[in-house]
């Protein structure tokens, strides 16, 4: 009669609510109460993107492109070219003759496109070594806090979407996050490639000119950002300048009163 009566007693227990013909109701939700919810990104089991960062530059450290020197992107001796115009005055130096892009109120650069500041240069646009973007960027806002006469608006020059495509990023655009970080001025990426463009390299001055042409334009919605605003235009390299001279063309149509330039390097 116990073990009977213990049995009764365990079945009802572990019948629960279903024993008695009762329904289970859930319980509502309190107005204004959020569900709670899991971010299963944490979860996926794929490292994170700076942990992976990490272990590259473990596995693989950063080499200065100008000597091989391991463990720096620039070591300080190839560095150094980019700061020699740092205190000369404005504008070209004494003796040497610069015709400046049409539409270009003033032209600044940090250094001559040769040695360690071209194998530097070309590591960032060919190689895929984006962290040189800091330097160079650095150094570009450095000569321009010094010598820049004007401008409220840093305005990369573009890569075309191929190009971009190509490589996965735009080196102008990663230099003008540095120098607009560091001046603390407002970027205007709204500047687009209206055409395909051949290479400039190995095309002499009427060459690149044609090539370039109408190659840029603001788009109607950057065109508010850029009027009535001097712009200073961030590209890598300057040759004849017809790069840059596209460039202001499309931003005086839009409507800006003046724009400079400012490049890494000059290669005339």
């Amino acid at each position: 009669m116990i073990r009977a009566g213990r049995r009764r007693t365990m079945a009802r227990t572990s019948c629960g609510p279903r024993a008695t013909g009762r329904r289970l109701r859930r319980r509502a939700r309190r107005p204004g109460r959020a569900r709670r919810t899991v971010d299963t990104s944490q979860l996926s089991g794929r490292p994170h993107p700076g942990i992976m960062a990490a272990l590259l530059d473990l596995l693989l450290p950063p080499a200065c492109p100008g000597c091989g020197q391991e463990g720096l992107v620039l070591c300080p001796r190839c560095a150094a070219p980019l700061g020699r115009r740092l205190h000369e005055p404005a504008g070209a130096p004494l003796g040497l003759a610069v015709t400046l892009p049409e539409g270009i109120l003033q032209l600044e650069w940090c250094a001559t496109y040769s040695g360690p500041v071209r194998a530097a240069l070309h590591a960032l646009k060919y190689a895929g070594t984006r962290a040189l973007a800091e330097p160079l960027g650095r150094a570009l806002a450095a000569r321009w806090a010094v010598a820049g006469l004007g401008g409220d608006l840093i305005v990369p020059v573009p890569v075309h979407r191929e190009r971009l495509r190509e490589r996965g990023y735009d080196q102008a655009e990663l230099l003008a996050a540095v120098v607009a970080r560091e001046l603390r001025l407002p970027i205007l990426a709204g500047l687009a490639r209206a055409q395909v463009t051949v290479a400039q390299h190995g095309l002499g001055r009427g060459a690149r000119a044609r090539n370039m042409g109408h190659a840029f334009a603001v788009p109607p919605s950057a065109a508010a950002t850029v009027r009535g605003r001097w712009a200073v235009v961030i590209d890598d390299i300057l040759t004849t300048g017809s790069t840059l001279a596209a460039a202001a063309a499309a931003l005086e149509r839009a409507g800006a009163i003046g724009v400079s330039g400012l490049v890494v390097a000059r290669d005339r």
